[in-house]
């Protein structure tokens, strides 16, 4: 009686170390987990993203007001007869 009371006892400690330190046990768990975290996270952004370039690309496809903007602001592009002014902060003195 003894004998199987002492197997039962090593099985047991042995189920308990199975959970908490090995292979696919609770520290993976956790592990595996914030890693699932951090990928939602990421893609929650990149979906952001995503949505503001596709509207972006929609509103070039559709209308000249985009591209009038990308070229003014990316490409320093004025209209005929149009005065660029351009002001630049104040220097501070160090």
């Amino acid at each position: 009686m003894r004998l199987f009371q002492l197997a039962l006892f090593c099985l047991c400690v042995y189920i308990q170390y199975k959970l908490w330190f090995g292979h696919n046990g609770l520290q993976d768990y956790r592990r595996l987990t914030e890693t699932v975290s951090k990928h939602q996270e990421m893609n929650a952004e990149l979906l952001k993203r995503n949505k503001l370039l596709k509207a972006d690309i929609e509103d070039l496809k559709l209308g000249l007001e985009g591209v009038e903007e990308r070229a003014r602001h990316e490409l320093g592009m004025i209209k005929p007869n149009e005065t660029f002014i351009r002001v630049l902060p104040k220097k501070q003195n160090e």
